[in-house]
This record gives C-alpha cells, sequence and structure tokens, in this order.
C-alpha cells in the first residue's frame, strides 16, 4: 500500500546545487572531494517518489559517498551542457551513466529546452518541411509531439527517429570520452508493472536498442542491464510516497523493489571497479 500525502512536497528531495550550476539535484548535497561515486540519469536515478533511490542504496552498501545526478527528464544535453557535473564525474572514483531515451535532446529537427529537456521548443526548417501538414505550435512536450508524428505519419516518423539515434549514439561516445576514470552504463530495461498499457513510442529508454547500446559499449568499461523481475515490477506504486494527484505519474516510475534490484546488480561493479 502507498503512502498517500496531501499537497506537495509528500516526499523531501532535499533539492541542492553543486558549484555555480543551476540545476536542482537531489540531496543531502555531497562533497565533491576525496573518494566518491557518481551517478547520473534522468527520472528514474533521480528516484521519484522513492525515499531511498538505487545511488543512495548503492552509497550504503558501497561505504563511500554516492553523488546523484539524476535529473528529472533529462535528455543527454543537459549533463553535456553542465560543466560542473562534467567535472565532478571526471574526478569520481567511478562514473554511472543511466542510459536514457533519445527523444529529450535537440536536433536536426526540433531543438529542446537546455535543462527541462522534455520541453519542445521549436521545429527546425528541415522538420517543418518534411511534416508540411503539422502546425508545431500546439506541441510543448516531445513526447507528446513524437507520438502524434509516429501515429499519423508512420513512414516520415521513420527518418526522424533514426536521426535521433544517430544523434544519441554520438552524444553518448561524446560524454564517456569526457570522463577519464572507470566508468558503468546502467541498462535498465522495461520497469512497469505487468499489463500497463504499452506506449505508442515503446518502453524506456526511448529508442534505445541493441546495436545503439554495442556501438557505445568500447567506450565504457562495464555495461550493467537491468531486467526488473516479475515479482518487484508487480508490487507497482507499493512502498512509495507521493500526493494522491501523483499517483498516476508514480504508477510509471520504478517502485522501492526494482530499486533495490538496481542497486543489488549494480553494487558488485561498482565495488570492484572502485
Amino acid at each position: 500500500m502507498a503512502y498517500e500525502y496531501q499537497g506537495e512536497g509528500a516526499l523531501d528531495y532535499f533539492p541542492c546545487r553543486y558549484g555555480t550550476s543551476k540545476l536542482l539535484f537531489r540531496g543531502p548535497r555531497r562533497k565533491l572531494e576525496g573518494d566518491y561515486v557518481a551517478v547520473i540519469g534522468g527520472t528514474e536515478t533521480y528516484g521519484k517518489f522513492v525515499e531511498k533511490p538505487f545511488p543512495a542504496l548503492v552509497e550504503d552498501g558501497l561505504g563511500m559517498p554516492v553523488v546523484n545526478f539524476g535529473y528529472v527528464n533529462a535528455g543527454l544535453d543537459v549533463f553535456l551542457q553542465e560543466p560542473v557535473v562534467l567535472d565532478a564525474c571526471a574526478s569520481a572514483k567511478v562514473t554511472v551513466i543511466q542510459l536514457i531515451g533519445a527523444q529529450n535532446m535537440s536536433n536536426r529537427f526540433y531543438a529542446v529546452h537546455p535543462r527541462r529537456n522534455d520541453r519542445f521548443l521549436r521545429a527546425s526548417t528541415l522538420m517543418k518541411t518534411v511534416f508540411r501538414e503539422v502546425d508545431f505550435t500546439e506541441y510543448h512536450f516531445t513526447r507528446h509531439m513524437l507520438s502524434h508524428m509516429k501515429t499519423n505519419f508512420p513512414d516520415k516518423y521513420a527518418i526522424l527517429e533514426n536521426e535521433l539515434k544517430t544523434a544519441w549514439v554520438a552524444r553518448m561516445k561524446g560524454l564517456l570520452q569526457k570522463f577519464e576514470g572507470p566508468t558503468v552504463l546502467l541498462w535498465l530495461e522495461d520497469h512497469r508493472p505487468p499489463g500497463r498499457e504499452k506506449d505508442t513510442l515503446g518502453v524506456d529508454p526511448l529508442m534505445v536498442d541493441e546495436e545503439m547500446v554495442a556501438e557505445i559499449r568500447p567506450y565504457a568499461t562495464q555495461l550493467v542491464r537491468v531486467c526488473p523481475t516479475h515479482a518487484a515490477r508487480i508490487q507497482g506504486t507499493a512502498g512509495m510516497r507521493f500526493a494522491p494527484l501523483d499517483e498516476p505519474a508514480a504508477a510509471e516510475m520504478p517502485g522501492p523493489a526494482v530499486h533495490a534490484e538496481i542497486a543489488d546488480t549494480l553494487l558488485p561493479v561498482v565495488r570492484e571497479l572502485a
């Protein structure tokens, strides 16, 4: 049974900033000195609605500070454009990089907000030329826009998807090359409860496939692939903390049991490298 709270602030994430960064990460704040592990990723790494997400669980098992650089709805752009995070990861004993989807980053077809990467800003001339029938002023979020494109213009959408996949591989390679220490790719597969209606675009991380991961694999020290068990997924929102209006959003997030499985799989790999 989920713990529900009225109003905002159902769970205190102790939001904090590092250095001169404008980004708010989940706290409590860790010192970026001495030995520590850095974890970058999206909403799952941040641990939305979960009291102890997998970075905190890895910290407990490792006995070494783990800095949670998870950012809600992040795309690769938010990290590539943030020198404070890049410097912190470069100095870490180990950096864990959660594989995040290809939809939330600027590309030849459209631009996203530099920090809130899920926000669709504008279509390029190329996008408007390919999708002449579309009024792009109607869209504010990348996922909504892409779902409409795939449903209504599947052939043209395939061109757009190929562009996003190509850009994702190039930027992942660029990101990994910025880190001198050991790096671990974390591929979290479908974590939703069984029976959930399938998204038009597929499961997270969106558009990331075996071939793409194989292309970036030589640039990382290790790859950890986590496929949450049926037993963990079926728990749904059990143990999560959220306000009543947030229940639909919480149902899409990994719960405590899934975070525990991620930490159990990740911990021995990080321990060996650290």
